[in-house]
């Protein structure tokens, strides 16, 4: 006689703090919750999505430091969403005087704001419908221009905060808009 098995699934909700604490004592993974408070894990990239990784934050960093417009973030940093997701773009800029007042004073805390523009890179395990929820997730949220390098497909998908997606060839450079003013990065650099 077969018996079935029922699965029951339990979700966990995890606070700000429990996440934070998490992170910090487990540095090679990369953590992020989902606005119904479930985790996602993420794995260490292999070798050529860090370094594509670090060439977008590179190139973003250069240009907006070299006209001040205001401060740009790292993988390694936690944004709380308006939906309470916290999330970590492969690179982040967020405009002159957006950020809270303290943000630099608090290195235990997440940056509780979208940013105004984010890059998020496509690694071989990712999922691409996955990346393009988050990337409707960040516009939700606030983030006026998102950009999702597909290295698999060779193209990126520009996302903007009037709801239009542009699919872009490995040819074309792609623009801050008039969200980086003066931004341009030629896609194969990334890709």
């Amino acid at each position: 006689m077969n018996s079935k098995k029922t699965m029951v699934q339990s979700f966990y909700t995890v606070t700000d703090e429990e996440l934070m604490l998490m992170s910090s004592q487990n540095p090679e993974l990369r953590f992020e919750r989902n606005a119904d408070g479930t985790l996602e894990t993420m794995p260490p990239t292999g070798g050529i999505s860090g370094n594509r990784e670090a060439k977008a934050v590179a190139y973003l960093l250069t240009w907006v430091e070299s006209q001040d417009l205001g401060e740009v973030f790292s993988p390694s940093t936690g944004f709380r969403l308006p939906n309470t997701a916290v999330r970590s773009p492969d690179a982040a800029f967020v405009a002159k005087g957006r950020l809270p007042k303290g943000w630099d004073q608090q290195e235990d805390r997440f940056i509780n704001l979208a940013p105004d523009f984010v890059i998020e890179i496509r690694s071989k395990n990712d999922s691409l419908e996955k990346l393009k929820a988050k990337m409707e997730e960040y516009i939700t949220n606030g983030v006026k221009l998102a950009w999702l390098i597909d290295r698999q497909n060779q193209q990126a998908l520009v996302y903007r905060s009037d709801a239009s997606i542009t699919q872009y060839p490995a040819t074309a450079i792609l623009s801050g808009e008039d969200v980086i003013p003066g931004f341009t990065l030629p896609l194969k650099r990334i890709l």
